[in-house]
């Protein structure tokens, strides 16, 4: 019985997405904007800014703004919390310690659907980040007071057998690829 732990499955999985031809494999946003129209409780989303081999987002924004959704990108304070800020494609981006790009704290927004970067995933809708956490605690925070939809983002090649996950992993409600949509 071999136990993998996170720190090594993050590695492996980075390197293998590093490597990932993403060419001519992009995600099917359509699916994802009709699942929103269905099931989004309000206009108001949660989204990341993209950086290295991570899933881009940019087109997502892109669409979801002509829908007129709110758009909101996270940012981490001092004491390691995180909340969403309002933000339009041409306002500025801080970055941040971690070399993540943030906006200006303007407007505070609370999403109703998150769409989350990861590491690695399984079909059992868990989730492996970058180990901060801050995704597991803001949706743990949020959901005490309201529903929350949790939709990753991840190429094909980051999914792996099983995600180590604890009590304080948040599973996602769907995780959509460029070959398919987990549910």
């Amino acid at each position: 019985f071999f136990v993998v732990k996170k720190s090594q499955i993050r590695k492996i999985v980075l390197k293998n997405r590093n490597l990932f031809n993403i060419k001519n494999k992009k995600i099917n946003f359509q699916n994802l904007l009709k699942l929103l129209n269905h099931k989004s409780e309000n206009k108001k989303i949660g989204l990341y800014f993209p950086i290295g081999s991570e899933v881009c987002t940019i087109d997502l924004i892109e669409n979801l703004r002509k829908k007129k959704y709110i758009i909101s990108l996270p940012v981490i304070d001092k004491n390691f919390d995180m909340s969403f800020y309002e933000w339009a494609k041409n306002n500025p981006l801080n970055i941040n310690k971690f070399g993540i790009p943030e906006p200006l704290r303007s407007k505070k927004i609370i999403p109703s659907t998150l769409i989350i970067p990861l590491l690695a995933f399984d079909i059992n809708l868990n989730r492996l980040g970058y180990g901060g956490g801050f995704y597991d605690r803001f949706i743990n925070k949020l959901e005490k007071s309201k529903k929350i939809l949790k939709i990753g983002l991840a190429l094909s090649c980051q999914k792996i057998n099983k995600v180590p996950a604890d009590k304080f992993d948040k599973k996602m409600n769907y995780i959509f690829t460029e070959k398919k949509v987990y549910k």
